[in-house]
Parts: structure tokens; sequence; C-alpha cells
């Protein structure tokens, strides 16, 4: 154990580490899969959702589960009443990401399907790969919205009613 580093400030530094491994990779998978979509090449965008699809599993989804619980853990230690105003609406806002974020990853798994059959068979991607990314897109933005007002939260406390 580093010298200093107590209970109530590991649990911080996860804290810290899990949100900026949730929003890194949210942002990073986003700019890849949509980078690729915009190409056009169907081969390319056939890999870069195979390897977005992974990260979603392997970063964000235990990232996104961390951060709900070491977010309780370090308002209760630090004495906030968990019913106060700013933290109702991270929890709020976070339940809105989240409830983006499952149809996104549902949508990501069928785009890189889509993607992988149309480049194996050589032919250009289908409507159904267009829909799912139209709409993929559109729910990306009130995750997004939602986390970086979260950051906000969390620093300012603001009293909101």
């Amino acid at each position: 154990m580093i010298a200093g580093l107590d209970a109530y400030l590991w649990l911080k530094w996860l804290h810290i580490l899990s949100s900026t491994v949730l929003f890194g990779t949210g942002l990073g998978t986003a700019f890849q899969m949509w980078s690729a979509h915009t190409r056009g090449d169907v081969r390319g965008i056939a890999v870069v959702a195979r390897n977005v699809v992974l990260a979603d599993w392997l970063f964000t989804l235990p990232a996104g589960l961390v951060q709900p619980v070491t977010g309780v853990m370090l308002a209760a230690r630090a004495g906030f009443d968990l019913a106060t105003s700013w933290l109702v609406a991270t929890y709020l806002l976070y339940a809105l990401a989240f409830m983006c974020w499952v149809p996104v990853v549902v949508l990501q798994i069928r785009v890189r399907d889509l993607a992988a059959q149309a480049a194996a068979a050589n032919r250009p991607l289908p409507h159904e790969y267009h829909r799912a990314m139209r709409l993929w897109f559109i729910l990306g933005w009130p995750a997004f919205i939602a986390l970086v007002v979260v950051f906000l939260l969390m620093i300012a406390k603001p009293d909101l009613w």
C-alpha cells in the first residue's frame, strides 16, 4: 500500500480511473466506429466494429459497473446525504447513459455482423446497416452529454432543488 493512501483514497482512485476508462473508451470507440462508417470501406467497418464490440465488453462494461458502486460508496464515506439533489441528478443521468448504451451495444453487434457478412460476400452494406448506424449515432449523443454533465455535477456539487 502506498503510504498515506487510506481506503477512501483508494476508492476515489478506483472511481476516477473507472470514469476515465468509461468515458475514454466510449469516446474512442465512437470516434473509430464513426470514422470507419464515413470511409465506407466494408472490410474496414467489419474490423473496426469487431474491435469496438470487444472494447465494450473488456473496458466499458466493467468500468460502467464499477462507477455506481464506487460512487455511492464514496458519497456515503464522505458523509453526503445520498438523496441530495446533485447526487440524485447524477443517478438519473447515469441511468440515461446506461439506457442508451445497452441498445448501442446491441446495434454495434448487429453492425459488426452485417459488415462481416457483406465483406465475406463482397457485397455493399445493406439498408439495415445504415438504419442501425443512424440509430447508433442518435443514441450516442444523450449518453455522451449525460456523462459530461455527471462530471460537472461531481465537481460543482450544486444544490439543484
